[in-house]
């Protein structure tokens, strides 16, 4: 398989917001936004471990709501800032929708949408 029949895409991400960038059609040249999804967080509560758990069913909410917009995946490169990019790889791998897929990641500040654009299309050219 060519690369240019891949299902890419680019994930920036951090703990509450994400963007996700790809090819609206698999013959398209061009990459472009394809959604963004937030993650509010939990509020305050006063039980720990009910606050670890909703924390945990949100983070997971977050995972499902990003991949929701990359269906059947064969390459993703997640870039972001923290932890949670690694999360999200874990997450996927433990999908069986996407436990083929192609993952990479990298660190980067937070970037505007058209600057995510061209890092996503320089990475995959």
């Amino acid at each position: 398989m060519s690369t240019k029949n891949k299902k890419q895409f680019g994930v920036w991400m951090d703990s509450h917001h994400a963007i996700i960038v790809g090819k609206e059609n698999i013959e398209d040249e061009d990459f472009v936004a394809l959604g963004t999804v937030d993650n509010p967080g939990s509020a305050g509560n006063s039980n720990e471990n009910a606050a670890n758990n909703h924390g945990i069913a949100l983070t997971q909410k977050f995972f499902k709501e990003i991949a929701a917009i990359m269906p059947n995946v064969d390459e993703v490169h997640v870039t972001g800032t923290g932890q949670i990019q690694e999360q999200f790889i874990h997450f996927l791998t433990d999908t069986p929708q996407y436990k083929n897929a192609v993952s990479t990641t990298s660190t980067s500040n937070k970037m505007p949408e058209e600057q995510l654009i061209t890092f996503i299309s320089e990475h995959f050219n």
